[in-house]
């Protein structure tokens, strides 16, 4: 048997320490860094996030530059017309805060359709009826429609608002019990008008955001008009209920006489939800005598139609 002198194993041993060591120093140039490819992948991702956002913001910036345009050449042809009263005419800033248009220019806007509508209306017909040789009208027919189109152009945009308006105030007035339960609850609790309007508005922000959106709105009046009095007034004019009034007459009369918030907020409550009970027995009562006209159209011929039906066949058939 042979074995391995000492010089070889020398020999061997530093080769294989030398291997080593180069491993040892090599391996981390070699493995895969995955901090670093972690920490570029962040950076992309915040790179491209950041150019998203800075499309997003550039494209908003040219929607606003044309909105604005678009508004300033409206508030131009108006200007023109000497229409600057009916823009600055606070009944129908009312009527669209009532719908729900709180913008700045939804007076200029609303003005404006109302003017051009019945214009493009009665155009657009005559248009149609000078292209459209199959039509069998006159001239003082083609006019007499192109004037009806402008008086409806004329109107449209007031019968939409209100329409608008009627809906808000339905949805706000089929809330506005359970936000008035809200308040009371609240006020027992140690809240101010003021939290208590701000907590209702947290809290109805989701079942009733109309509602929720109003009470904030005279949360923050309440905190930098001078004058509460002109926020509680504004919450009545904004809304256009009876119910809201009702509330800022309980509230001002807290305010003025000293009497207890909670007190008034009670009375009120159950005052609303009488008032709602009522209703619902009206639309109870008067269902019987809706229903009568469905009854005598769908349900009394086929009643008819089974009652003498076989006796008609049996006729029929005996003859």
């Amino acid at each position: 048997m042979s074995f391995i002198d000492t010089e070889s194993l020398v020999i061997g041993l530093s080769a294989l320490g030398a291997f080593l060591t180069i491993l040892a120093i090599g391996m981390p140039l070699i493995q895969r860094d995955g901090l670093s490819s972690r920490l570029k992948s962040v950076a992309a991702r915040r790179d491209e996030l950041a150019r998203q956002q800075r499309e997003n913001l550039s494209q908003s910036r040219r929607t606003r530059y044309q909105k604005k345009k678009s508004v300033d050449l409206m508030k131009q042809v108006l200007d023109k017309l000497n229409l600057q009263n009916v823009i600055a005419s606070r009944e129908l800033k009312n009527r669209l805060s009532q719908a729900g248009y709180r913008s700045q220019n939804a007076a200029v806007v609303f003005s404006f359709a109302r003017l051009a509508l019945p214009l493009v209306l009665a155009g657009l017909f005559l248009l149609f009826a000078g292209a459209n040789s199959d039509l069998d009208l006159d001239l003082g027919m083609q006019l007499l429609i192109a004037a009806g189109l402008a008086v409806v152009g004329f109107y449209l945009p007031g019968l939409l608002v209100t329409n608008t308006a009627q809906k808000r105030q339905k949805t706000l007035m089929q809330n506005f019990p359970d936000a008035l339960d809200l308040l009371v609850i609240c006020v027992e609790a140690g809240l101010s008008i003021e939290g208590a309007f701000t907590r209702v508005s947290e809290e109805l922000v989701d079942s009733a955001p109309d509602l929720a959106e109003e009470f904030g709105l005279t949360t923050a009046e309440l905190a930098f008009l001078g004058d509460r009095k002109q926020a509680y007034e504004n919450l009545a004019e904004r809304t256009g209920l009876p119910a809201t009034k009702s509330l800022t007459t309980a509230l001002l009369q807290s305010e003025r006489y000293g009497t207890p918030v909670s007190v008034a907020l009670k009375v009120l409550s159950q005052e609303n939800r009488d008032s709602r009970m009522a209703a619902a027995e009206k639309k109870a009562g008067a269902l019987p005598a809706q229903l009568t006209v469905p009854m005598i159209v769908f349900f009394l011929p086929v009643l008819f139609i089974v009652i003498i039906g076989p006796a008609i066949i049996q006729s029929l058939e005996n003859l």
